[in-house]
């Protein structure tokens, strides 16, 4: 009788331990799922797109002087940077590519074919490294040089991926693609914090020596934080820019800036944008002092006026090429691991791939790195498109594979096109194998081809390729740029596709702010960029959003007239 009593009682302590160690898995789950619960800086909990509310920012009073850039703690009390709410920005229905018979006044919007976000030229930042170009920035009024929006990019990306997941609550993404420049000069713990935000990692957005500019945990831009992390069934994936494989984006660094990026001398160099200007030392480029509370700029000025600082070294600021910068995104916990690298192809430099996001709709997205090479012979800035002869033939193959089966086509890449040299620095590069024209009309001869979408100018700004021959407008396409987390207006964007009643398509393209909560640093940062355009006075990137249709050849028309998720019209 004593033995099944003891026995008894062991059977109902293994069944509560065993029902207390299902409860403790299921709630590990369930907050490792949960899109903001063990975030360290939460979002606001209103979260919305420029359709129905966007920044407006508040001029500053004209009684208020004129400040440098890096006199941040005088922004609020001469009235820089300040927003508030307006109203939201309606879709523009874009019919350029239609034909001039084209009537769409009865045509509804039919099914959801396709939902996904892009995002740009986010360009975290160390902002301690000696090997920036920061002088450009106070002295040349170079917004991409210096602003104290530097301060908390990583804490901006985590809001960002904090609003992404609040919207895949109430409309899931497919995917997420970046659309480079996630960092800003190629340096190895730059890629990892932009990786490990995305994976939901603790973040230590210091480097050096450990920095508190106010003692205590979450209250300053250099303590570590825990970031929330994309939504895990979110896949994402990642476009190259020329900012993750070159120094600030401009060229292959030299063998003096490499030991600079490890070592504790501030960089020394001459007018950055000319060729020769990166073999001189007649200047020091500066870089932030992470102790104090407005990261002030120190080490900057000539040469010969300038007493030499030097800082704390970092061997994880060391430079990455672009076969490095590929291989850091296999070592992810989020999904696909490689985000669309292959490692065969990336072992051999080759950085183009392309994936279907859904297996039951006939989609194909192209993604070409279209940045100059590693190795490219030219002596200017590299920050122009550029295709190899072996780019340029894989993508023709993408496109050949794709039209022959049938599948819808986008081509995702950093470097817009067409930009008609209104940016010598970012149009083609005149040493380029493949010329625009030759690209341009290559692509003119795929009728599936429907969108490019790129990052790279910091604007929100929609291109129409006109088919060549309009009894054919089906051989035209859009392209789609989206701006910065890096300048206001600090916004990504996501793409509906929708099949429509006579079955040509409508892409909505709609840009979205983060949604910063009062107070956070990703506040802050949305003030410190709207000051920095105020000072350096750039014309703010407008939210631009808009209902693209689409021509379909007759074959495809047919094909996908019964694809895709019914809308409620």
């Amino acid at each position: 009788m004593k033995i099944k009593k003891g026995l008894k009682l062991r059977i109902v302590l293994g069944i509560i331990i065993a029902v207390a160690l299902i409860i403790a898995i299921a709630g590990y789950f369930i907050l490792f799922n949960s899109s903001n619960s063990k975030a360290s800086y939460p979002i606001d909990s209103i979260v919305l797109t420029t359709v129905d509310r966007t920044i407006v920012t508040v001029p500053v009073p004209p009684s208020s002087p004129i400040i440098n850039p890096t006199e941040i703690a005088k922004y609020a009390e001469y009235g820089y940077g300040k927003w508030t709410f307006g109203k939201g920005k309606p879709y523009e229905k874009r019919l350029d590519l239609m034909p001039d018979s084209y009537n769409d006044t009865n045509i509804k919007n039919k099914a959801k074919l396709l939902n996904f976000f892009a995002m740009t030229d986010i360009h975290l930042v160390d902002k301690e490294s000696p090997a920036q170009g920061i002088y450009f920035g106070y002295i040349k009024r170079s917004i991409s040089a210096y602003s104290g929006i530097m301060l908390y990019t990583t804490h901006v990306l985590d809001s960002v991926i904090q609003t992404v997941n609040a919207l895949n609550k109430k409309e899931p993404f497919d995917f997420g693609i970046f659309l480079g420049d996630n960092i800003n000069s190629a340096q190895y713990n730059e890629i990892r914090w932009f990786i490990d935000v995305l994976d939901g990692k603790e973040i230590n957005p210091d480097s050096g020596i450990k920095d508190d500019p106010i003692p205590g945990p979450h209250n300053d831009y250099q303590d570590k934080f825990q970031s929330a992390g994309l939504d895990k069934s979110i896949k994402w994936y990642q476009v190259i820019g020329n900012h993750d494989h070159f120094w600030t984006g401009i060229y292959p660094p030299t063998d003096y800036i490499k030991d600079t990026y490890v070592g504790e001398n501030i960089i020394q160099l001459g007018n950055i944008f000319t060729p020769e200007g990166i073999y001189e030392r007649s200047l020091y480029m500066g870089t932030f002092n992470g102790s104090t509370i407005y990261g002030d700029i120190i080490g900057m000025g000539p040469a010969n006026k300038t007493v030499p600082i030097t800082i704390a070294a970092d061997s994880n600021r060391h430079y990455i090429s672009s076969i490095e910068l590929a291989s850091e995104f296999f070592n992810t916990s989020s999904n696909p691991i490689g985000h669309g690298f292959n490692k065969a192809d990336v072992n051999k430099g080759f950085l183009c791939y392309s994936f279907e996001p859904k297996s039951n709709i006939p989609f194909k997205i192209i993604v070409l790195d279209d940045t100059q090479k590693d190795n490219d012979p030219s002596t200017n800035i590299h920050g122009h498109s550029y295709l190899d002869t072996e780019r340029y033939e894989w993508l023709v193959n993408e496109l050949e594979q794709g039209q022959n089966e049938g599948k819808l086509m986008i081509i995702a890449l950093h470097v817009p096109i067409g930009l008609n040299n209104s940016n010598p620095e970012m149009s083609w590069d005149t040493d380029s194998p493949i010329t625009e024209e030759e690209l341009i009309a290559k692509l003119h001869s795929y009728p599936n081809l429907i969108l490019l979408t790129a990052g790279h100018r910091h604007l929100n700004t929609v291109t129409v390729f006109k088919s060549p021959d309009m009894d054919y407008p089906e051989l035209g396409f859009w392209q789609v740029e989206t701006s910065s987390l890096r300048e206001f207006s600090q916004e990504f964007r996501t793409f509906k596709i929708v099949r429509n009643s006579d079955n040509t398509l409508s892409i909505f393209i709609t840009n979205v702010d983060p949604a910063v909560k009062e107070g956070s640093f990703a506040a802050i940062s949305r003030s410190y960029a709207i000051a920095a355009n105020q000072i350096f006075n750039i014309n703010f990137t407008e939210p631009y959003n808009a209902e693209l249709v689409v021509p379909l050849s007759p074959e495809m028309q047919d094909k996908i007239q019964n694809y895709g998720t019914l809308l409620n019209n």
